[in-house]
């Protein structure tokens, strides 16, 4: 099957993602904007810049930049608390996810043209960004969450609200790690194996691996969980759970690569999109299982 084929993956990744992002923006900025005005200037200002500014530097298409700052937006907004100040959002997180790719992606960028599989010069489009970001904004909405808890999932109902934007930072550690193993190993990996059997095969190859850009991928993984941590004022569960939900959906993502993509099921947005999915999932399953530490007893009840 061709690749064209399969764009119709593209389009329903973007009416997955774009639709609920818009609304929840819409609804965002008007409550704020009633309840302190700051917070909403501040989200919509800096996903405004954050757009104009990947649009400036050909990181993104113009409907790329608007996707991306849609999510942006929604993201902020989901992970806002007082005292309010726009860099203990995630933003931060973001930032850290678009400056890893990016860096990488312009990395060793003549050998890739050689290889042929540079990515396009005139930068992301609207269905790669929702992929690698949406599923981030879906796991942070409210909605998304305020199921979670009243699922009853969750032993530890300390969790509410922040800690559980581990799901949407591990989503967003694993977008970040992808880019980064993907292209890094084409440029210093030398001959990588296809995950499934270890077979070497070309570079670019659908589910290909390198131990040089698996290495990049989870040094990615852990700056972006780091950068959502700092942000979030989030703990050490914080850190090792997103890093690791991110390890895991870039394996996940080489081996959807390895068989549904290689026979032509999937194309590359749904492959990100399912792998930012994972990586997610992954945290939910290990958070539901999370017990609260033992309660302390008052002082004068403790025996000696």
């Amino acid at each position: 099957m061709a690749q064209t084929d399969l764009r119709w993956q593209s389009k329903l990744v973007l009416l997955a993602v774009l639709p609920g992002v818009g609304a929840h923006v819409i609804l965002e900025a008007h409550w704020w904007s009633l309840q302190s005005a700051p917070v909403a200037i501040w989200t919509l200002g800096l996903a405004a810049l954050f757009g104009m500014v990947t649009l400036k530097v050909r990181a993104a298409t113009p409907w790329a930049a608007f996707t991306g700052a849609a999510i942006l937006a929604s993201l902020m907004f989901s992970s806002t608390y007082f005292p309010y100040l726009p860099w203990r959002t995630a933003f931060v997180p973001v930032l850290a996810v678009v400056v890893v790719t990016f860096a990488t992606t312009k990395l060793g960028r003549r050998k890739k043209e050689r290889l042929g599989t540079a990515e396009s010069k005139r930068g992301r489009s609207p269905s790669q960004v929702a992929a690698n970001l949406g599923i981030a904004a879906i796991a942070s909405s409210e909605f998304f969450q305020s199921w979670l808890i009243d699922s009853h999932g969750f032993v530890n109902t300390t969790l509410i609200p922040a800690p559980l934007f581990t799901i949407a930072l591990a989503a967003l550690a694993e977008a970040a790690a992808d880019t980064a193993s993907s292209e890094i190993g084409q440029v210093f990996g030398g001959s990588p194996r296809i995950i499934t059997t270890l077979r070497k095969v070309e570079p670019g190859t659908d589910g290909a691996i390198t131990l040089v850009g698996t290495l990049a991928g989870i040094v990615a993984a852990a700056l972006v969980a780091v950068a959502g941590t700092f942000a979030l004022s989030g703990d050490r569960n914080m850190f090792l759970l997103s890093c690791a939900g991110g390890v895991f959906g870039l394996l996940f993502d080489s081996l959807l690569g390895a068989t549904f993509e290689k026979i032509g099921w999937l194309n590359n947005d749904a492959v990100n999109f399912l792998s930012t999915a994972s990586a997610a999932i992954f945290a939910v399953a290990i958070l539901a299982t999370m017990r609260p530490p033992a309660p302390v007893p008052p002082p004068h009840l403790i025996m000696h």
